[in-house]
């Protein structure tokens, strides 16, 4: 057995013992704790019991071996004191026959495990674990789960300790500031003070502004494992040899020549080495390295350079006399291009050998592109890949929110060219602004994205890929390139502000005046609590004026919901009750009202919802108000204030899910879609808007469905009709999902469920898995916007 080391972190001794419960046996690890004291106070002692609980068999009591017999292996953690609300220290060490692990702690308040109270913990084998936890109840039992799949195994240290506020601050500070090193801060005390200066104008405990951005960091580091596992399995797959790729390119019709723009200045001259390197090494061969230097003072790059171009004639470089700057740099080297297409690449990044390949390949597939653009990675100095990017199809409102295109990017030429390459004094922003200058060119159907990763970002100190305070000034340079386009496009009366985020941005679409009527369509059945509380938070919360809503009254029974909708009609002249005596049918309900309903624009709405913020109509109506837009949805967040609806991935679960659900309210979610208004495929019935007229237009809602899967069917339609449907993160309301329906637990309720599940598949077949706001490459077995398993 390998034996326990002493370290300056407490960790709990293991020990064993055999006990007996209803006839079966199960083992129990008996861990001591050994607590070091600054003070140099008596240690003192807890017993803490691992009972392998499911899925986990004893290979040798006396060395603490066992084996999970499949990817669901749990111990039961049980502990004399019990485990109280408040801060706690986990560390475990854990010995395996893999590289790498995954493990789980799962948090029973009272209701069971769910995935919703656990927390996921990445480790490399033999290597000591800490991660701060916070109990938000007093836990009625844990469940430690110390792999993901069936495995040899030994547990060497494990421990839960109480910790107080104190000691939490500054493990979570060390692991932010030295262990990570993904903050510029290096002092642990710089960044505490950064934290206190955000969190007290807003009234909130610095120390939970603090374990938010360490538990963020964490489920990076959660992602990063996942990704290492994803590129054992996945590019073994998919990614072509050198020879394969060579021996495809003989049947490409077209050759197309590729002049790759890279600026220099002042490069760290072995990232330089790498980057040059990457293209020399393309797979694919008709290609040309532009490169202007922008004035280097190390009297190396000059060097390094000439010889590269004295060695390899596709390389061009051009040394300028004076330093200009990113934008006129890379205008220098644009200058030396003679090639069909133009892509970009950064002094220190480095692209796949297969990138030029891949290009090449959409280009012959689509002869008619003018815009490709990539997923994304990074690399640190070591060469260690991480924080891949799956990036959406083209998607403009997400655009607009935000450069999501970044790298790699490839344009035709002339229409870089037509357009004068970069503008000075967008320095920061510079390729946004190209972007936005060439879509002025450029149809959506030329636009092509490829959801392989072929560019790799490289993360080292002062770079924006490590962090985007290296250059504040890009945000104030992407503001005015998008104020420039929407004017460029006469859009003169859009308003562009900064978003929520560095470098987001919120575009703010006009209102047409007089004010278009809303109607307001809400399905009801008793539960005059729920009711009352949709009603009166629409009346009393809502700017939007204009509206009128439609309550259709599905065979309430109760006395106080039919005198409460009464009173409605007798008290306000814009609520009107429609009676629907038949079997509840939620797109024949909505059907019903929209043809008694007199507004230009339909506002599909749940009784269980309550607005939270009074904009929320405004923003719904701008957005469906544009001639290009379809249906509109909202951030809808569960009685808890994590989400319930951030719009609708299809293809999750196999027909519909729901993006980023229980994911924290506040959470910026998969690179800061959260935080963005974007394009979605579909969105939620529960708040959804659209035009009256393109209501009928797509024949409304499928009364095929009538419960589930109704809304997306609806959406699909929409898109399939040539519109964009969106989803905005500035309409809030809470939704407490269908309580006024029950749950889908009887056999009746089941067997219509997969009826329209079948339904679903068999009307939209593949397009359900291929929702192009997605990525391939991300799970459709979970909503959190997580990478594929291997089985997926």
């Amino acid at each position: 057995m390998k034996f326990l080391k002493s370290m300056a972190i407490s960790f709990w001794k293991l020990g064993a013992g055999l006990e007996i419960y209803f006839s079966h046996i199960c083992f129990s690890i008996n861990k001591r704790l050994q607590l070091l004291k600054e003070n140099n106070e008596k240690k003192r002692s807890k017993i803490l019991y691992l009972v392998p609980n499911i899925n986990i068999i004893s290979n040798d009591a006396e060395t603490y071996n066992w084996t999970s017999i499949n990817n669901d292996p749990g111990f039961k953690v049980q502990s004399i004191h019990g485990f109280k609300k408040g801060w706690y220290k986990l560390s475990f060490e854990i010995s395996a026959a893999c590289s790498m692990g995954l493990a789980k702690l799962y948090i029973d308040y009272g209701k069971g495990y769910t995935e919703k109270n656990s927390i996921s913990i990445a480790f490399r084998n033999e290597d000591p674990i800490e991660l701060v936890i916070r109990l938000k109840h007093n836990a009625r039992a844990l469940r430690f789960d110390p792999f993901d799949k069936a495995v040899n195994f030994t547990i060497d240290t494990f421990a839960i300790e109480s910790q107080s506020p104190y000691c939490v601050k500054t493990l979570m500070l060390e692991y932010l500031c030295i262990k990570e090193n993904r903050f510029s801060l290096s002092d642990p005390w710089a960044l505490w003070s950064r934290i206190r200066s955000e969190a007290l104008p807003e009234f909130k405990s610095p120390l939970f502004y603090l374990y938010r951005e360490y538990r963020a960091e964490i489920k990076r580091n959660l992602a990063d494992y996942n990704y290492e596992l994803w590129l054992s399995f996945k590019c073994p797959a998919t990614i072509k040899t050198i020879d394969a790729a060579v021996f495809e390119q003989k049947k490409f019709l077209k050759r197309p020549r590729f002049s790759i723009i890279m600026p220099v200045y002042n490069p760290v001259l072995k990232y330089l080495v790498k980057a040059i390197d990457s293209v020399v090494g393309q797979s694919y061969d008709n290609w040309e390295l532009c490169i202007a230097d922008d004035c280097s003072t190390d009297i190396d790059v000059r060097a390094m350079l000439s010889h590269y171009a004295s060695k390899e004639p596709r390389i061009k470089v051009l040394f300028r006399e004076s330093n200009g700057h990113i934008s006129e740099a890379s205008n220098s080297a644009l200058s030396l291009a003679a090639g069909d297409y133009v892509a970009f690449l950064d002094q220190d990044d480095e692209l796949a050998v297969h990138a030029l390949h891949f290009i090449a390949s959409y280009i012959n597939n689509q002869p008619n592109l003018k815009f490709i653009y990539t997923d994304e990675d990074k690399i640190d100095s070591a060469g260690a890949r991480s924080s891949p990017h799956f990036k959406s199809d083209w998607n403009p409102d997400l655009f607009f929110s935000q450069n999501y295109i970044s790298h790699l990017s490839c344009f035709d030429y002339n229409i870089v060219d037509q357009i004068g390459g970069f503008r000075i004094g967008l320095e920061g922003s510079q390729d946004y602004d190209l972007i936005l200058r060439c879509l002025q060119h450029i149809d959506p159907e030329q636009i092509a994205h490829i959801p392989v990763v072929l560019y790799h970002w490289r993360i080292h100190e002062g770079s924006t890929a490590q962090s985007e305070k290296c250059k504040p000034y890009s945000s104030t340079a992407g503001l005015r390139a998008l104020r420039d386009y929407f004017r460029a496009i006469d859009q003169f009366d859009v308003v562009v502000n900064s978003g929520i985020s560095s470098n987001t941005y919120r575009v703010t679409f006009p209102l047409s005046h007089p004010r278009p009527l809303v109607s307001i369509l809400i399905p009801t059945r008793d539960k005059f609590q729920l009711l009352n509380r949709c009603i009166e938070s629409v009346l009393s919360k809502t700017a939007y004026k204009n509206f009128e809503i439609i309550i259709i009254d599905n065979g309430s029974r109760e006395p106080e919901v039919k005198n409460y909708l009464r009173q409605l009609q007798q008290i306000h002249t814009n609520i009107h009750v429609l009676d629907y005596p038949f079997h509840f049918n939620y797109s024949a309900i909505n059907n019903y009202a929209a043809n008694a309903s007199r507004g230009e624009i339909l506002a599909l709405l749940n009784n269980d919802v309550e607005v939270i913020n009074s904009s929320w109509l405004t923003e719904m109506v701008r957005h469906a108000s544009r001639d290009d837009i379809g249906c509109v949805g909202a951030k809808l967040y569960y009685e808890d204030n994590t989400i319930q609806h951030a719009g609708v991935i299809v293809g999750l679960g196999g027909v519909a899910g729901h993006s980023h659900k229980h994911c924290c309210g506040d959470a910026p979610g998969y690179f800061r879609r959260l935080q963005l208004t974007q394009n979605l495929s579909a969105v939620t019935g529960a708040c959804m808007l659209i035009k009256r007229e393109l209501y009928f237009e797509v024949g409304g809602m499928e009364e095929n469905l009538a419960v589930a899967f109704n809304d997306v069917d609806f959406c699909l339609k929409v898109r399939e009709a040539g519109y964009r449907n969106l989803w905005t993160p500035y309409a809030e309301l809470y939704h407490f999902e269908s309580k006024s329906r029950g749950a889908e637990d009887d056999p009746v309720k089941l067997a219509r469920f997969s009826a329209e599940v079948e339904f679903m598949k068999n009307k939209w077949g593949r397009i359900l898995s291929e929702d192009p706001y997605y990525n391939v490459n991300l799970s459709r077995a979970r909503e959190d916007f997580s990478i594929a398993s291997r089985d997926e």
